[in-house]
C-alpha cells in the first residue's frame, strides 16, 4: 500500500510515522507512507498557500492552485483508490471503514487547515470526506495520522499476533472484553477464575458475553448495528 499525505505543516506528524508498528510495516516494505508539503506547490514568492474567502466569511482559505496541482501531480505518477479529505463534516471514520481502506493499494489523504479548503476542490477531486470526530482540529493532519495507524495495523504482517487485531474493539460492533496478566491475585484483586481454568469454550463464552454486556453499557449503539438478538442477551 501506497499513502500519500498532503499538508501544510508535515512537520507536525512527520514523527509519528517513524514509530512503533507504522515504522515496522514501512521496514518491512508493506506500506509507504509520503508527505507532501502544499507550500512546494505555491507559485508566489511567499509560497502562500491561503488567501481571504469570498463573501466576507471570517478566516482564511485554502488556495485552488496548489492542491490541484499537487493531486494532479501524484494521479500523473499512480493510480488512486481513494483521495480523502479530513474535515470535520465529513463520514464518520469507523473500525469498519478502516477494514476497507486497508485493502485498498493507493490512497491519498488532503489535510484541511485554516477555514477549509477552496470548495472545488471538494466537488471535482475528492472522492472521499472522512471526519474522526464532531469538533474541530487546528488541521487534519492529525486526522490524517489517526486513519493511517487505523488503516496500516490491519495489514497482514503489521503487527505480530495478528489475532490480536480482530479482537479489538468495535472489529464486530463489540467493545473487547476485559483482558489481565499475571499475577493472578494482586492485593485481593483476582482475575476472573474462568480465565484460570484452561477450558477454551468456557472462555470464549465468557469472552463474548463480557463483550456484549460492556457494550450494552458503554456504547449500546454498536449492538443497534449488529442486531436485536444481542441487545436481549
Amino acid at each position: 500500500m501506497r499513502i500519500d499525505i498532503l499538508t501544510v505543516i508535515p512537520d507536525m506528524i512527520e514523527g509519528f510515522f517513524n514509530c512503533s508498528i507504522l515504522k515496522r510495516a514501512q521496514e518491512k516494505g508493506l506500506v509507504e507512507i509520503y508527505l507532501h508539503n502544499l507550500h512546494d506547490y505555491a507559485h508566489d514568492k511567499r509560497k502562500n498557500v491561503d488567501d481571504e474567502a469570498y463573501g466576507g466569511v471570517a478566516g482564511m482559505v485554502m488556495k485552488i492552485q496548489p492542491i490541484e496541482e499537487c493531486i494532479n501531480k501524484l494521479k500523473s505518477e499512480h493510480d488512486y483508490d481513494e483521495i480523502i479529505f479530513t474535515t470535520p463534516d465529513g463520514k464518520q471514520f469507523d473500525q469498519p471503514m478502516a477494514n476497507t481502506l486497508s485493502l485498498k493499494k493507493n490512497i491519498m489523504i488532503l489535510c484541511g487547515h485554516f477555514k477549509g479548503i477552496d470548495y472545488r476542490i471538494r466537488e471535482h477531486l475528492i472522492t472521499s470526506e472522512i471526519s474522526i470526530g464532531d469538533y474541530v482540529l487546528t488541521g487534519g493532519e492529525l486526522a490524517a495520522a489517526v486513519m493511517a495507524d487505523a488503516i496500516v495495523r490491519l495489514m497482514p504482517g503489521a503487527i505480530t499476533d495478528e489475532q490480536s487485531a480482530l479482537s479489538d474493539s468495535f472489529q464486530d460492533n463489540l467493545l473487547a472484553p476485559p483482558v489481565y496478566t499475571r499475577p493472578a491475585n494482586y492485593n485481593g484483586w483476582e482475575v476472573p477464575s474462568v480465565l484460570l481454568s484452561g477450558h477454551a469454550a468456557h472462555i470464549e463464552e465468557w469472552n463474548l458475553s463480557q463483550a456484549v454486556e460492556r457494550t450494552k453499557h458503554l456504547r449500546p449503539d454498536l449492538l443497534k448495528k449488529k442486531g436485536k438478538g444481542l441487545m436481549d442477551m
